[in-house]
């Protein structure tokens, strides 16, 4: 497996695209190495779900409310049934405040819509620093391609 012995291949192909779909096995351990092999070459690295991801922009980089789930009979006297709207702070901003280059991988990115996809891909041309793996599923063997031609665009 040379491949995933160095990385270079996948480096490469992450900095010329930026936002790269990327297929995995299924018993795992080849996307914990490409991590270890980008972290040798100075990216920082954050692991995070697409599940409840939203607007990738805002709540990658921008202050966003975020309501809580409904919990059953609750007084409607203060807020109604919806509740409070809570502002979360952006994932991303304090990676992005020092000068090195980050990696987001998006685990269970097949949850995503084409929208959200091309959004990724929109925010990885904005911030230079910013390069984004979206897991979109399963394979017998490790294999990759830019966003774009994943998506046809």
């Amino acid at each position: 497996m040379p491949l995933l012995l160095s990385g270079q291949g996948f480096r490469h192909d992450l900095e010329a695209s930026g936002c790269l779909g990327i297929h995995v096995p299924l018993e795992g351990g080849a996307e914990t190495r490409l991590l270890r092999r980008l972290r040798a070459y100075g990216y920082r690295t954050h692991l995070t779900s697409a599940r409840g991801l939203g607007d990738p922009e805002a709540f990658l980089l921008n202050l966003h409310g975020v309501r809580p789930p409904h919990l059953g009979h609750q007084s409607i006297g203060r807020n109604g049934a919806v509740g409070e709207v809570q502002n979360v702070i952006p994932q991303l901003n304090e990676f992005l405040a020092e000068s090195q280059p980050l990696v987001l991988w998006l685990i269970e990115g097949q949850v995503l819509s084409r929208t959200e996809l091309l959004g990724l891909i929109d925010l990885c041309k904005r911030e230079q620093r910013l390069k984004i793996v979206v897991e979109m599923g399963g394979s017998r063997k490790l294999k990759w391609q830019p966003m774009k031609l994943l998506l046809e665009i």
